[in-house]
């Protein structure tokens, strides 16, 4: 595309009227995508086609990005690289996330619940005046019919390990400020790559919910499930137990230890903790499950409860010495999926309380989708596929998925 002296003088001339015409959108999007090829090239050393010494890496088509601007939604596209990753640095990575907080916001701006501190945010986010309820409509209608999509993406493949978390924020229920639980499933491929598998919000992190949230990630093509890991929350056990039917289920040790620590005086935490530590850095399934005995044993005297905890829980808290030694340090807690809640809690901490349930699942399922997006474009993956191949033979199959309908992730 090439800008002549009268084509530059028209886009000024609208540009000074305040009119976004479109000449003025297609040369924005012509100007920011010869700008990410040029800064695509200065990364990877080399233009289209060019041979040179410097060349990193080779490019590999370009997958679609909309975007908002003040000349009007422009579509670029950004270039994906046989090895590596690549993103402009003139764009933001957050902007699904930044349109799904607007959205939020300007919902609960509508449905009249906003207050002083809501509305400065709706300015701060670039709404100088009143809202229209049908630019609301108009956003939220363009997030959702996307982020529905994600939701109930089918799940193509194995994932041998499955997270599994819940945290919660605060929404109006018939008009009450009630909590909600929003869980989320993460899983590991059978390649070692991660993806996020789903999420769902509800009245109570009970087991009903759980059995119902994992129905639908079965009714969506989830199997090959070996290892579950979770925090100890009776109703969430219980559906694993249920709905993965022959899978194993890994104890988060973190949750653990800070369970057991609660009822350890505080000159003695660090002793105790140290200990427990301990289990978990012995080189193999039988000396862990020797150790964990030997601190039992040790800690009987003076921390009774302590030690009767260790033995209560051995058997789940050990599930993770059945599998590859490589994998230990990566399944034996819920740490990859306490990031992700962090992140959650950190973007829904702006809005404060949302108006309702779509609001709820508009705004996570923006922040869940873009960590998803990072994780199919990083340079490792979360398990080497040649360790994940030796845990085919484990004998923790699951059946064939079960008939029953999904959850309703919209209600």
């Amino acid at each position: 595309m090439t800008l002549t002296d009268h084509d530059l003088s028209e886009l000024l001339a609208a540009v000074q009227a305040g009119e976004m015409t479109e000449t003025v959108r297609l040369s924005v999007a012509w100007v920011l995508q010869q700008l990410i090829e040029t800064e695509l090239t200065a990364t990877i050393g080399a233009a289209p086609g060019q041979r040179a010494d410097s060349r990193t890496s080779q490019r590999n088509g370009h997958r679609p990005k909309l975007l908002t601007t003040q000349a009007g939604d422009i579509e670029v596209g950004i270039p994906k690289l046989r090895t590596g990753s690549f993103f402009p640095s003139i764009l933001e990575r957050r902007r699904r996330i930044d349109r799904a907080l607007f959205a939020v916001v300007m919902e609960a701006y509508v449905h009249g619940v906003s207050t002083r501190s809501v509305d400065d945010l709706v300015k701060a986010l670039g709404a100088a005046s009143g809202i229209s309820k049908s630019e609301v409509s108009r956003i939220c209608a363009e997030l959702d019919g996307d982020l529905e999509a994600f939701r109930t993406r089918p799940l193509d493949g194995g994932f041998p390990y499955i997270f599994a978390d819940a945290t919660y924020v605060k929404a109006r229920v018939r008009g009450r400020v009630v909590s909600r639980a929003v869980v989320v499933a993460t899983g590991v491929r059978a390649d070692g790559g991660r993806e996020v598998l789903g999420l769902a919000v509800g009245d109570s992190e009970d087991g009903v919910f759980w059995a119902q949230f994992f129905r639908s990630l079965r009714s969506r093509g989830l199997t090959g499930v070996k290892l579950v890991i979770s925090d100890h929350h009776l109703g969430l056990k219980k559906a694993i137990a249920e709905v993965f039917v022959g899978a194993a289920w890994q104890r988060c040790r973190v949750h653990f230890a800070r369970n057991a620590l609660a009822r350890v005086p505080k000159a003695s935490v660090d002793m105790v903790a140290a200990a427990i530590r301990t289990i978990f850095a012995q080189p193999d399934a039988t000396h862990v499950g020797a150790q964990l005995d030997e601190i039992t044993r040790m800690l009987a005297g003076q921390f009774p409860d302590v030690a009767a905890m260790l033995q209560d829980a051995r058997e789940d808290l050990l599930a993770f010495a059945a599998f590859p030694i490589a994998h230990w340090k990566k399944i034996w807690s819920t740490n990859p999926l306490e990031r992700l809640n962090g992140e959650i809690k950190r973007r829904t901490r702006v809005v404060g309380i949302f108006p309702n349930d779509a609001a709820v699942l508009r705004l996570i399922t923006a922040v869940i989708v873009d960590a998803h997006d990072e994780w199919q474009v990083a340079e490792r993956r979360y398990l080497s596929e040649e360790s994940m191949a030796s845990i085919a033979d484990i004998d923790k199959t699951e059946p064939d998925p079960l008939p029953e309908a999904p959850l309703d992730l919209t209600a």
